[in-house]
């Protein structure tokens, strides 16, 4: 029975005195302001492969997409998109789970920034030996 609470104490001291190097450059509980650790990228980027969703290119931070609020639909729905001269959302994003066309974005399709998110010019956190394909 004691040695449990031995064994609990030893990671604790272990795990104490480990140097932990963080990766965005500063303590845990340190205030970091975002546009010093990346800064957005005007104008559009190349897709790294075939299917890859669209990058923002674009500053999202301040945009409201909540279940009754979308902010991207103000421009991106196809009913404003060309008034906007914004790109206009696939035709996937109007099909229903059974492959129904809607009038208005399907649901599953509703929250943007669960496939797009804004494009950053960031430093790689590890590694990276990912080749994008020839047929962009």
């Amino acid at each position: 029975m004691t040695l449990i609470p031995m064994l609990l104490l030893s990671g604790f001291a272990l795990a104490q005195s480990a140097q932990v190097d963080s990766l965005r450059g500063a303590d845990v509980d340190e205030l970091v302001p975002l546009d010093q650790v990346h800064k957005n990228v005007e104008g559009r980027m190349q897709r790294n492969y075939r299917q890859q969703p669209p990058l923002i290119p674009h500053s999202v931070e301040q945009y409201q997409i909540d279940v009754r609020t979308n902010q991207c639909l103000s421009c991106h729905d196809w009913t404003k998109a060309g008034e906007r001269n914004a790109p206009t959302l696939s035709m996937t994003h109007y099909l229903d789970r059974e492959g129904r066309e809607l009038d208005r974005i399907a649901g599953t399709r509703y929250f943007c920034n669960q496939c797009h998110v804004p494009q950053a010019d960031a430093p790689a956190l590890v590694d990276n030996v990912f080749q994008p394909s020839s047929g962009n």
